[in-house]
């Protein structure tokens, strides 16, 4: 058995340590330089019988594979009264929410899962209290690379109305 110096074990190790961080780097370097990025264009689109009345747009960029990969929040809080002697009323977010997630590449389109809720207050009517108007969805959608997909639609229960959210994903670089 071969006796070394703890003087020389020890410089052996840090080379040996500061070689494999070396290699981290380089393998970190190589990952950003073919890592994907997407510009995700959404767009809320409120319809009457057919006919585009409201568009409202939300865009963020996403990495291919990320996860969580994006979050986007837009809205304001409004007041509800209560029964709550102390305060007299809460506050409701109403607004839009996206958030995906499972961001991948696939024979020239994006698979992105897609989580969101537009809500909007409608006019109140009889009621003293406003009415909110909820739409949720959540699912997976696949989307032509540069092609304007709707990904969720609902009708409205009340009126010949719908709510589209259509999404438009374009690589960058």
């Amino acid at each position: 058995m071969i006796r070394l110096p703890k003087l020389t074990l020890a410089c052996g190790l840090l080379a040996c340590m500061a070689g494999a961080g070396f290699a981290q780097d380089e393998a970190a370097k190589a990952a950003a330089e073919h890592a994907r990025y997407y510009h995700l264009d959404y767009a809320v689109k409120e319809l009457d019988g057919g006919k585009l009345i409201n568009a409202r747009h939300y865009w963020t960029t996403v990495e291919v594979g990320s996860h969580p990969a994006c979050s986007i929040r837009t809205g304001s809080k409004v007041p509800i009264a209560t029964s709550d002697k102390d305060t007299g009323f809460t506050y409701i977010d109403v607004g839009v929410s996206i958030d995906c997630s499972n961001v991948q590449e696939t024979d020239g389109s994006l698979a992105i899962s897609v989580a969101a809720e537009i809500s909007t207050i409608a006019p109140q009517g009889n009621s003293k209290q406003p009415l909110i108007r909820q739409n949720k969805w959540n699912g997976k959608a696949l989307v032509p690379v540069g092609k304007a997909t709707a990904i969720f639609s609902s009708d409205d229960v009340s009126s010949k109305g719908q709510i589209q959210l259509e999404l438009t994903a374009t690589p960058l670089r």
